[in-house]
C-alpha cells in the first residue's frame, strides 16, 4: 500500500509515533510519503520505501500570518496526484487532518478517491481541541475523516466527551520497538556518571509546563537530602528548561544533575537507569514511560490519563497524584533502596513492553485498519 503520513517533525511524542510507525510499515513492504515542513525527528535519513515531501510555507506580504494549512493541503494533492497514494495518514487533528480532509474534496473533483485516517495523540484534543476558537474546526476534521484512531482509551472518552463527534473511534495504542528499546551494557557510561556507585535517576520530556520539570528537580533534591547517592539525569528540552536549571541551583543539586538536551539515542541513557520519572499534569499515553520501561527501568508517574492503561500500580511501577511530591519521593526511594523490589519492578515493566505495546503486536492492527476504512471508502 501506497501510505501518505503527516506529522509534526518536532521532537514529542506524535512525531516519533508518526515517524516510527511510517519506518515500520516501510520494513513490512509497504510504500511511506511523509509529507512535512521538515524531516521528522526520529527519521534520520531516508530509507528504503520511505520519500521525504517538504512542504514549503511561501510568505507573502499580504499574509501575517503564512497559511500553513492550506500549504500542506496543496502539497498533499500533489503527492497523491503524482505518487499515487492510497491512503493519507495524519496524525494531530490541526491542522493535518483539516488539510487532508480538504485535499480529498479537491481530489474528488478530480475522480480520485483517497481515504483520510486521523490519529489522535492527546493535548490536539485536551488542549487545543477545548479552544472555542478552534473547537468547531477541530470536531469538523475529525468527523470528516473516514477512519479515527486514538492512542489509549482515555483519549477516546475524552474526545467523545469534549468534542462534537459523531462517529466511531478505534483505539490503537503507541508502541515500542523492543529489539532498539532494551537494556544494553552501558557501564563504561554509567561509571563515567557515577563513579562512586550511585544510583541514576532519569526525567525524558519537551519541558512543557505541563509536564512539571522543576518537579523532578524537586523531587530529586529531596531524596538528596536524605542521604541517598543519586544522580539525575534530564533529557530533551523546552519553554521549561531554564525555570528547571533555577531551581536545581536555588536547591544546591545543579552538580548532581545532567542536562543533556535533546538526544537521539535515548535507549542508551536508559539503559543506565535505575527509574525514571514522569510527573506530568496530562499525559493521553506516555510514550516516553513506555521507553523506559522497555529498558528495564521501573517507572513513577502521575496517575492521570492514559497512564493508568500503560503503568501496572506495584508492578511495573508507581503512579501518585499530581504535584504529590512527597509521594513520588517516598515511592522512588523504595525503587533506589529495595533492590528485590527494583529488580522484580524491571523484569515487570520489559515483560509488560514485550507482551502488550511491541510493534510486531500493534503495527498489524493499523493495516488492518487501513484495509478496512478503504474498503468503506471504495464501497461508497
Amino acid at each position: 500500500m501506497k501510505i501518505g503520513i503527516t506529522c509534526y517533525p518536532v521532537y514529542g511524542g506524535s512525531g516519533v509515533v508518526a515517524t516510527e510507525l511510517g519506518k515500520a510499515l516501510a520494513a513490512r513492504g509497504h510504500e511511506i510519503h511523509f509529507i512535512a515542513y521538515s524531516m521528522p525527528f526520529r527519521l534520520e535519513h531516508i530509507l528504503e520505501n520511505i520519500t521525504y515531501h517538504e512542504v514549503h510555507v511561501n510568505a507573502y506580504p499580504l499574509f501575517e500570518y503564512p497559511p500553513y494549512t492550506l500549504n500542506l493541503t496543496s502539497k498533499m494533492v500533489d503527492v497523491v496526484r503524482y505518487e499515487g497514494l492510497d491512503l493519507l495518514h495524519v496524525h494531530y487533528a490541526i491542522p493535518h487532518a483539516t488539510s487532508a480532509v480538504l485535499a480529498r474534496q479537491i481530489l474528488a473533483n478530480e475522480g480520485v478517491r483517497i481515504p483520510v485516517v486521523t490519529t489522535l495523540h492527546g493535548t490536539d484534543v485536551t488542549i487545543v481541541g477545548q479552544d472555542p476558537s478552534f473547537l468547531p474546526v477541530v470536531s469538523w476534521s475529525i468527523d470528516q475523516s473516514d477512519g479515527v484512531t486514538a492512542v489509549s482509551e482515555y483519549l477516546r472518552r475524552e474526545t467523545i466527551d469534549s468534542c462534537d463527534v459523531h462517529r466511531d473511534i478505534e483505539v490503537v495504542p503507541n508502541f515500542i520497538d523492543t529489539v532498539r528499546f532494551r537494556r544494553q551494557n552501558k557501564e563504561h557510561f554509567k561509571r563515567a556518571l557515577c563513579p562512586n556507585g550511585e544510583k541514576v535517576m532519569v526525567h525524558v520530556s519537551n519541558f512543557r509546563p505541563l509536564k512539571h520539570t522543576p518537579e523532578v528537580v524537586e523531587t530529586f533534591a529531596r531524596l538528596r537530602a536524605e542521604g541517598l547517592a543519586v544522580k539525575l539525569l534530564l533529557v530533551g528540552d523546552g519553554p521549561d528548561r531554564f525555570v528547571t536549571e533555577q531551581r536545581a541551583r536555588e536547591l544546591g543539586v545543579i552538580d548532581d544533575i545532567r542536562f543533556l538536551g535533546k538526544q537521539e539515542p535515548v535507549e542508551e541513557i536508559l539503559s543506565i537507569a535505575d527509574v525514571f520519572m514522569m510527573p506530568s499534569a496530562s499525559e493521553t499515553f506516555g510514550l516516553a514511560a513506555l521507553e523506559a520501561m522497555a529498558c528495564n527501568v521501573p517507572t513513577v508517574t502521575t496517575d492521570i490519563g492514559g497512564l493508568p492503561e500503560l503503568v501496572v500500580e506495584g508492578e511495573t511501577g508507581f503512579m501518585r497524584p499530581v504535584s504529590d511530591i512527597e509521594g513520588f519521593t517516598g515511592a522512588i526511594r523504595r525503587i533506589l533502596t529495595e533492590p528485590d523490589l527494583q529488580a522484580r519492578m524491571a523484569a515487570a515493566a520489559r515483560r509488560r513492553a514485550e507482551e502488550v505495546f511491541d510493534v510486531s503486536r500493534v503495527i498489524p492492527r493499523y493495516e488492518a485498519y487501513y484495509e478496512r476504512v478503504r474498503e468503506e471508502v471504495l464501497a461508497r
